[in-house]
């Protein structure tokens, strides 16, 4: 996926003060995303931290791996190459329902970040997030507020929300969000494909 960071500084910057009593006794955390790079560096970021990594580059990887072993912790992409991010989120709430679950995607609208949290994630970021951003999620205490945004949603986002909205309203099925919105299915198709406006 072409959103995600190209060098290495946003994943293995080190400003956070690392403190493993934050993570508590169970260190295990699962990182599921299709892009090797990313994952390799995020995984040497967080290991540096202090948690016990195992990684998964697909939906299927991480629903096995998540069956051998529910993490405590775990990052996982929306998007994915076999799949959505979400039946990994839904794997591991059957297993385990204390996992602290930060979902991850360049591809953020609010309607999947709400689907997310009621499938059980605890945080949404989007890409690209610096490991500083997915430990502090990964760590946050109950009752923490995360920082609002600096800046308002654009115009073109708030469309863009709406859209995403009407599109998870209707499961994803592209032919009846196209006809409520009253737009052409070719269209959608490909306003869908593309990355969220700033």
């Amino acid at each position: 996926m072409s959103e995600k960071p190209t060098s290495s500084a946003a994943i293995d910057g080190n400003d956070v003060k690392l403190d493993a009593s934050a993570i508590g006794s169970d260190t295990s955390l699962l990182l599921v995303d299709d892009d090797a790079p990313f994952l390799r560096r995020l995984a040497r970021a967080m290991e540096t931290r202090g948690f016990s990594v195992d990684i998964a580059e697909s939906v299927a990887e991480g629903i096995a791996k998540t069956k051998a072993r529910p993490p405590k912790h775990a990052v996982i992409d929306l998007r994915l190459g076999d799949g959505s991010g979400l039946d990994v989120i839904e794997a591991i709430r059957a297993r385990r329902d204390d996992t602290r679950i930060i979902m991850l995607t360049g591809y953020g609208n609010i309607a999947t970040a709400v689907n997310a949290v009621k499938l059980g994630a605890v945080d949404y970021l989007a890409k690209p997030a610096d490991a500083d951003d997915i430990f502090a999620a990964l760590v946050q205490r109950a009752g923490e507020r995360a920082e609002p945004p600096e800046n308002p949603m654009s115009a073109d986002r708030v469309r863009w929300e709406h859209i995403q909205r009407v599109y998870e309203m209707c499961e994803r099925n592209v032919s009846e969000t196209a006809r409520r919105l009253n737009m052409h299915r070719r269209t959608l198709q490909r306003i869908l494909a593309k990355r969220a406006p700033k």
